[in-house]
């Protein structure tokens, strides 16, 4: 088996706002002097982890990412009947291992349940959490320093082993990432455009007030994008306990989630779901490397040519003129193009498993 898989992806999203920065507006990023749209890797490691696909390919092996765990610990201890003081204090003790418990607030009463970070919480670790509460609700009694110690347990939470954790507390129990995800990027210059628009009420027959009831404004943007993404088999194979068969799994969940699980961000308002376009994706035990750098100068086509015909000519160069310089990046390569119909997403999720 290949250590590491690389995905080459390029996906056309039309107007959209997928990735909103402080102000609302689309991110962007500047490259090769030209301002490009962006879709951060964080956004889109949240939209293929919480997607139906990973629940649907992956139930039982999904982890939780919260800050609330004490609160949902505190309602259980409640509901199986512990005194609400006690209820408290052990839920924050158990809570207090995945991160440090904030103080008390004159706010919020159960604001002193959370932990002050966002911490990943493996099925493993809420299993033994509800064991726990079961056992401390049975005998009355404050859990111990050695049962506490013991709900840190190795994951094998699929998006843990790929995404990673870290615990800065419980370094033992960090996990390094499988999966690296860069920042999706618009091969072209793009520009971030304002969408002004209004609202009627719908019981105002106009006899007095023509105006509109709301007016507001809003910031999209359009473009190819590239994203790249690196694949360590070998230790997405370790971080899931040497688990041959749920690797698979995770590496068929992972293609299909990046080839067609979109970012959430202003659906509704522009129904921007899109499938990739164009895929190549190698696998080798060579340094890896982004081929970026295609397209450091913005794909402009002429106007007999499409974007998308000329972005993955670009990439096949990028990737050639590599293996003349460094010798063979990769190898194996396949590719999926949907311009003119060739290879298939099952093959794809065969040769990336393979």
């Amino acid at each position: 088996m290949s250590r590491f898989v690389q995905l080459h992806v390029l996906t056309s999203y039309p107007p959209s706002n997928l990735n909103r920065d402080d102000t609302g507006r689309p991110k962007t990023a500047l490259m090769g002097d030209a301002l490009r749209l962006r879709i951060s890797s964080q956004s889109q490691k949240r939209a293929w982890r919480t997607s139906d696909v990973f629940a649907s390919a992956l139930s039982g092996y999904i982890g939780t990412r919260t800050k609330d765990m004490g609160k949902e610990i505190y309602q259980s201890l409640k509901d199986a009947g512990v005194a609400e003081k006690n209820a408290r204090e052990w839920a924050r003790a158990i809570a207090g291992q995945f991160g440090k418990s904030k103080s008390d607030s004159k706010t919020d009463k159960n604001e002193d349940l959370q932990i002050e970070q966002l911490a990943h919480f493996s099925t493993e670790e809420r299993a033994a959490i509800a064991d726990l509460v079961k056992k401390l609700a049975e005998r009355g009694s404050a859990p111990t320093a050695d049962e506490l110690a013991l709900l840190r347990k190795p994951s094998r939470s699929v998006d843990i082993a790929m995404f990673g954790r870290m615990l800065a507390d419980s370094p033992a129990f960090n996990v390094e990432a499988a999966v690296q995800v860069a920042h999706a990027i618009t091969v072209h210059k793009s520009a971030v455009e304002d969408d002004y628009f209004s609202a009627v009420d719908d019981l105002n027959s106009g006899l007095e007030d023509k105006g509109a009831a709301h007016i507001g404004e809003r910031s999209f943007g359009a473009g190819l994008f590239y994203l790249y993404v690196c694949i360590n088999r070998e230790l997405l194979k370790e971080n899931l306990g040497g688990d041959e068969a749920l690797t698979e799994k995770a590496l068929a969940a992972l293609i299909h989630a990046v080839t067609k699980v979109s970012p959430t961000g202003m659906q509704n308002s522009h129904a921007s779901r899109a499938y990739a376009s164009y895929v190549l994706a190698e696998k080798g035990d060579q340094q890896p490397r982004s081929l970026a750098q295609a397209f450091l100068k913005p794909v402009k086509p002429h106007a007999d040519e499409d974007i998308l015909e000329k972005a993955v000519v670009a990439l096949r160069k990028r990737q050639q003129n590599f293996d003349k310089v460094y010798g063979e990046c990769a190898d194996a390569r396949y590719e999926i193009n949907v311009e003119d119909g060739t290879g298939s997403l099952s093959e794809l999720v065969s040769f990336v498993q393979g």
